[in-house]
């Protein structure tokens, strides 16, 4: 806590001059610059590749790197809509919408259901993908014949830091609940060396996790017996700053414009492509 005061007095400055643009939303212009925010470790929403494609965008800051995934389509399809240049930045989780406020980037695309925790803070587009929640379990296990969540009691569970799926693992009965993780490669690895006995996912999610580790499969409940969940845990949405309301307009213009089956497309196409 060293030199708080200056500390203090630096931070008041810095907001004061932030302060001063706030009200400038951002310029639709044609030919500007889209910086979208990702992790590009979600896959089959956003991963990195070495591998260039018709999908792929480089990722800003580190060459010879691209990222694809359906975040990737959706931020290239409402881009060429708007006339604008797509730059794509890799974020950690934890950091995109900080990011986003500090005028880093201008949008976040990267699987992030639309809470109302987060809306205090953003706001969000209209969904561009919905999906359900399950678990992933080792083969192995007996749980792969559990059907509801009472199957799961007792069991350690494990999800990524700053997600729905964290939050979700207290509606399993007598859970033992494993310190949250940073990335889903680092759940799945825990889940692979025993450490724990499942984790919750995005059925997307899953699909791509289960499909590249052949020791591993996913289980849905139905109905009642699954997790409770409301609408907006179910779906995706792109992150905007307060203030840019023209261009939430725009993107929700171009959302309504890509059909329900396109959006399946995409992201079967994502699946097939990751995997």
């Amino acid at each position: 806590m060293r030199k708080v005061f200056l500390l203090f007095t630096v931070l008041l400055s810095f907001g004061l001059l932030s302060a001063c643009g706030s009200s400038e939303q951002f310029d639709l212009t044609e030919g500007n610059t889209l910086t979208v925010g990702l992790e590009a470790a979600y896959a089959p929403y956003n991963w990195m590749t070495q591998t260039q494609n018709e999908f792929t965008v480089p990722l800003n800051g580190q060459p010879g790197a691209y990222v694809d995934g359906y975040d990737v389509v959706v931020a290239r399809r409402i881009a060429e809509e708007l006339n604008l240049e797509l730059v794509i930045k890799a974020i950690d989780w934890d950091g995109l919408i900080q990011a986003l406020q500090a005028n880093q980037i201008d949008l976040i695309i990267a699987g992030m259901s639309p809470t109302s925790e987060r809306a205090k803070t953003v706001n969000f587009s209209n969904e561009y993908y919905r999906s359900e929640q399950v678990i992933v379990v080792q083969k192995t296990s007996s749980l792969v014949n559990a059907t509801s969540l009472n199957d799961l009691s007792g069991k350690r569970a494990v999800a990524q830091l700053g997600t729905l799926q964290n939050d979700l693992i207290d509606q399993i009965p007598n859970v033992t609940k494993l310190t949250a993780l940073e990335s889903y490669g680092a759940i799945t690895q825990a889940l692979r060396s025993g450490q724990a006995d499942l984790f919750i996912a995005e059925l997307p999610v899953a699909q791509s996790i289960t499909a590249a580790n052949s020791d591993l499969t996913y289980v849905a409940f139905t109905g009642e017996n699954g997790f409770e969940v409301a609408e907006e845990d179910v779906t995706t949405a792109v992150a905007l700053r307060k203030r840019d309301t023209d261009l939430l307009e725009a993107i929700n213009t171009v959302l309504a414009g890509i059909s329900v089956e396109t959006r399946n497309g995409w992201m079967t196409a994502a699946l097939e492509r990751q995997n």
